[in-house]
């Protein structure tokens, strides 16, 4: 993966999660295709899903066309159903979804969620959670591309209102409404350095 410049060395990868369907609405296909150019022009490596349909196709591919690195990661089960994108910097093929998710975030200095489906919405469940419980510091944007994930962000803040979500653990991330506001937002949440917690996660997951 590429090394880049000294003041954003602590974002060397960005993993973004988003669906392996395009979805009804160009807005999303056209943020996932600006955002993968971003994130290459930053000088930073694309970590997605591997897949080569939908959104997940879209933001690799623009990534690459933009000269940067992408790594996909893939298992075995899904390689015929989402066909794994060619021309990867790197695939790796794994055994299972936890494998997957795994590497992804091993991979991974910051974490994006495009629009999506209930494995992009699950995905991003288990970041936030792993945030809430203290195991880990990486940045984490929700893209809330044409209000996709409005709805979602009601909920949180019914979680809260009921009781479900509080104070003490509360669940930290950004939400960026435009894709240019994407990377700007992951530079400016600060240096990660890897707690004792979250080596101890990656440990036992």
């Amino acid at each position: 993966m590429p090394r880049i410049s000294a003041s954003h060395d602590q974002h060397r990868n960005i993993c973004v999660y988003c669906g392996s369907s395009p979805g009804h609405d160009p807005r999303h296909e056209a943020a996932a295709k600006a955002l993968g150019a971003a994130i290459a022009r930053a000088g930073i490596g694309l970590v997605f899903g591997g897949g080569s349909c939908g959104l997940m196709g879209v933001v690799a591919r623009a990534a690459l066309d933009a000269g940067g690195e992408v790594c996909g990661i893939i298992p075995d089960f899904l390689g015929k159903r989402e066909i794994a994108l060619a021309g990867l910097t790197e695939l790796c093929v794994v055994a299972d979804m936890h494998q997957r998710k795994r590497l992804m975030f091993e991979k991974s200095d910051a974490f994006v969620a495009l629009p999506g489906g209930i494995g992009t919405l699950e995905e991003l469940a288990e970041q936030l959670t792993w945030i809430q419980l203290g195991r880990h510091e990486k940045p984490l944007v929700i893209a809330d591309i044409g209000g996709f994930w409005r709805p979602l962000l009601r909920l949180f803040a019914h979680m809260r209102e009921e009781g479900f979500i509080r104070a003490n653990y509360e669940i930290r991330y950004l939400v960026a409404e435009r894709v240019e506001d994407i990377v700007p937002m992951i530079f400016g949440a600060g240096c990660h350095r890897r707690s004792a917690a979250e080596a101890e996660m990656v440990e036992r997951f």
